[in-house]
């Protein structure tokens, strides 16, 4: 088929038995030339992943307690994989090193980051395949945002070099050399960054599920699995909680218009979900929508204006504040004289009455409404566009369940339609949605 990129999350990696499974995977397709590990995760239930044992020895080292112990048990799993898998790449050596770094009180990033180069040696070594260290090719800006061209070429030239080879995930490097991690999952991106670089044919994302489905199985019983999904679709579903894949490696793979195939080690015979830059009317059945995602906690402030539309500048002056305390809001639906802010409450923090008062003196609203502890909901499909009553019968579904629908918005694509509810009834909302459009079809 060509070329492919396989990226492997914790769970695939966590110990020799999956790291098993995952030799097994790749030795099957000899298209499966790059892959980009994880940092081991939980191996059963109350275990620990390595990267939070390491972020706890960071806490524990700036606030001078001893982090000893905790390294030890990060030592003795790694040693516990190296010898099942039956390989020597003198780990000692690279552990000890990484333990007289933790005496220097190094950066979070780059203590966490050791997680995923330790495990790319390991599988490396397993595989036969090169070990291409990610720290100098991924490069971070002063913001803490990938230079994505700069990263591109940097990849490609090292590739070039490598007919086959293990990445680790998750960190590169600002310009001074400093590691630098993404947020957490971010292997996912290093993954698509890699697939862009080499033009690969498909980028093959292994976890413990078969795919997307179309809601959250903690919340609806058995959900269909989407077949196929789009890159608009996913990030929309992405952005609102669906956490199969870190939302911001679509991004990379979109540019290249590389398909995503999300697949499961556990089941790999399972073709998983494919994402693609299109998605046919054939796919996925005959589905008005293709999922269902959301999140709680957040605040919507409503300010009301007399005359606001015809006041220049309000809506900037409204991102202005938002700068000012570094708050990134997540929707601005607006009427003629009325425009709602939403905002999580995460990113809020205790600052609301501080924000509150920003807002009432440089925007001298008529009156501001507070609407806390709201949860959003977004139902997201290309067919969505192409049929008629779709709004009406999300609507309904929601009054037949007695939700209270605080806030709608909708896109020009009407590709989702996006409905703000109180925290309490999120889940009877989204198993109102399931039913009315997947049940009942």
């Amino acid at each position: 088929m060509g070329i492919k990129v396989a990226k492997f999350g914790g769970t695939s990696v966590a110990d020799g038995i999956q790291l098993t499974k995952t030799k097994q995977i790749i030795e099957r397709d000899p298209d499966r030339r790059y892959i980009v590990v994880s940092a081991p995760g939980k191996r059963f239930e109350g275990d620990n992943k390595i990267t939070d044992l390491l972020y706890l020895c960071k806490t524990h080292i700036e606030h001078n307690l001893p982090y000893d112990q905790i390294f030890q048990v990060v030592v003795d799993r790694y040693m516990a994989v190296e010898l099942n898998l039956g390989v020597d790449v003198d780990l000692v050596m690279h552990l000890d090193k990484i333990r007289e770094n933790l005496k220097k009180n190094p950066s979070a990033d780059y203590i966490a980051s050791r997680g995923e180069y330790l495990n790319a040696i390991l599988v490396a070594a397993f595989l036969g395949y090169d070990f291409v260290d990610t720290s100098n090719l991924i490069k971070f800006d002063s913001k803490g945002r990938v230079l994505i061209e700069e990263t591109d070429r940097l990849l490609r030239e090292e590739l070039s070099k490598h007919e086959r080879a293990v990445l680790p995930g998750f960190y590169g490097s600002t310009a001074d050399g400093e590691i630098k991690t993404f947020s957490r999952g971010g292997s996912d991106i290093t993954g698509a960054l890699v697939a862009r670089a080499i033009q690969a044919d498909v980028y093959e994302n292994w976890t413990d599920v078969s795919g997307f489905l179309v809601a959250d199985p903690r919340i609806v019983k058995n959900p269909k699995k989407i077949k196929t999904i789009s890159y608009k679709e996913l990030r929309e579903l992405s952005y609102m909680g669906a956490s199969v894949l870190h939302e911001d490696a679509i991004y990379p793979a979109r540019l290249a218009n590389v398909p995503i195939n999300i697949r499961n080690t556990n089941d790999p015979a399972d073709p998983g979900t494919m994402i693609t830059a299109e998605v046919t009317d054939d796919d996925n059945d005959d589905s008005i929508i293709t999922g269902i995602a959301g999140n709680k906690d957040f605040t919507v402030v409503a300010l009301y204006k007399n005359m606001m539309s015809s006041e220049r500048g309000f809506v900037r002056r409204i991102l202005g504040i938002l700068d000012d305390y570094d708050i990134n809001f997540e929707h601005l639906p607006s009427g003629i004289d009325t425009v709602s802010v939403v905002m999580s409450n995460k990113a809020i923090g205790d600052r609301l009455d501080e924000i509150l008062d920003a807002f009432r003196q440089r925007l001298q609203p008529d009156s501001i409404d507070v609407y806390e502890n709201m949860a959003l909901i977004a139902t997201v499909g290309h067919k969505m566009s192409f049929r008629t009553g779709v709004s009406a019968k999300l609507f309904n579904a929601l009054g037949e369940a007695k939700v209270n629908v605080r806030m709608i918005e909708q896109g020009s694509s009407e590709m989702n339609i996006i409905v703000g509810v109180e925290n309490k009834h999120f889940e009877k909302a989204i198993k109102a949605i399931y039913k009315a459009f997947v049940e009942e079809e």
